[in-house]
């Protein structure tokens, strides 16, 4: 047998160490993963809500990702809620940016077997499959995949990756505090109240209270972009993580969620997002400013949006990447 060169055992024990410490890499990023609980839903395109025209006029060709968030406003994890929170994040492959659409929990839709109603209430109705469905009949759109959080537990997330800084307004302190008081008493803690405006570090609950306020000037539309900050701040912080240390934090995280994004997806994804510059977050909240109205229907105050222009705005900022332009500012 021909005798191997000192230096091609050199290179093949190079190649074999890499190999092996891939694999353990491998290996422990799908361990790390695999303490995530994933839901799975139904993948056919009908029962998600997702029309053939859509999938044809606006998956071809385009890379982009959009997943349903979640905010559930419950304290046992298994009562029905209302989704408090609804947002859209969009991972734009071909623009390198990340986006994030709040809809307004009152929006005035049609949810399948229950009429038309606040858009909020899908949720309840039938969880997370009810409320991607809702989005996608209602908005043309093609989202597969959801992550959803209440409250108590966004509280435990942010403290697992370590805080997030937040400007706060001098209007906002008070009911921050009185929303700080109330769960202090509830989970029997001594949590340092609000006590001057401008930009500082808010640990879980703090953050959550601030996402929370909604009796300052704009109310709940006010509100929802207080949450878009929030989680910018949050998916910033896990933007600035190495390729490496995504797995482990993300892993931290995600207990505290139920996710239908399985495990080789999170990867792909993250990835991708790590890849975007810093800056790449961008925000907005639908139905626009001028494009809605308050109206009272059988003594229920709903938010009534123009569906026509309001589905054409959300496409245009989505899929183009053009951002809209609202009218008659509300505040």
């Amino acid at each position: 047998m021909k005798k191997m060169k000192p230096w091609k055992k050199i290179i093949l024990s190079v190649f074999m160490i890499i190999v092996i410490f891939g694999g353990v890499a491998t290996s422990y990023t799908f361990y790390e993963l695999s303490k995530i609980k994933t839901v799975k839903i139904s993948r056919v395109d009908v029962d998600l809500g997702i029309k053939p025209e859509v999938v044809k006029k606006i998956e071809t060709g385009n890379k982009i990702t959009n997943i349903a968030l979640f905010g559930l406003d419950r304290r046992d994890a298994n009562e029905p809620s209302r989704s408090d929170s609804i947002m859209i994040l969009s991972i734009d492959e071909k623009h390198k940016k990340m986006k994030m659409t709040s809809i307004m929990r009152d929006t005035f839709v049609d949810i399948k077997g229950h009429g038309k109603t606040k858009i909020n209430h899908a949720y309840a109705y039938g969880g997370a499959p009810l409320a991607i469905k809702t989005l996608n009949e209602n908005f043309n759109l093609n989202i597969r995949d959801y992550v959803t959080v209440d409250f108590f537990n966004f509280e435990k997330l942010i403290d697992a990756i370590g805080a997030v800084t937040i400007d706060i307004r001098q209007d906002e302190i008070s009911t921050m505090n009185s929303c700080i008081g109330e769960v202090s008493r509830i989970e029997k803690k001594i949590i340092p109240q609000i006590t001057k405006s401008g930009p500082q570090v808010l640990n879980g609950l703090q953050a959550v209270a601030y996402s929370r306020v909604r009796y300052t000037a704009g109310g709940d539309f006010q509100r929802t972009e207080r949450q878009r900050t929030v989680l910018a701040a949050l998916l910033t912080k896990i933007q600035s993580l190495g390729v490496k240390e995504f797995p482990t934090v993300v892993s931290k995280l995600l207990p505290y969620t139920e996710t239908s994004i399985v495990s080789m997806d999170i990867i792909k994804l993250g990835k991708e997002v790590i890849s975007f510059k810093k800056a790449s977050m961008e925000q907005e909240r639908f139905p626009l400013d001028g494009y809605c109205s308050g109206k009272t229907i059988d003594g229920v105050w709903y938010l009534v949006p123009n569906m026509d222009a309001t589905v054409d705005q959300l496409h245009k900022y989505i899929y183009e990447d053009v951002k809209p332009v609202s009218k008659n500012p509300l505040f």
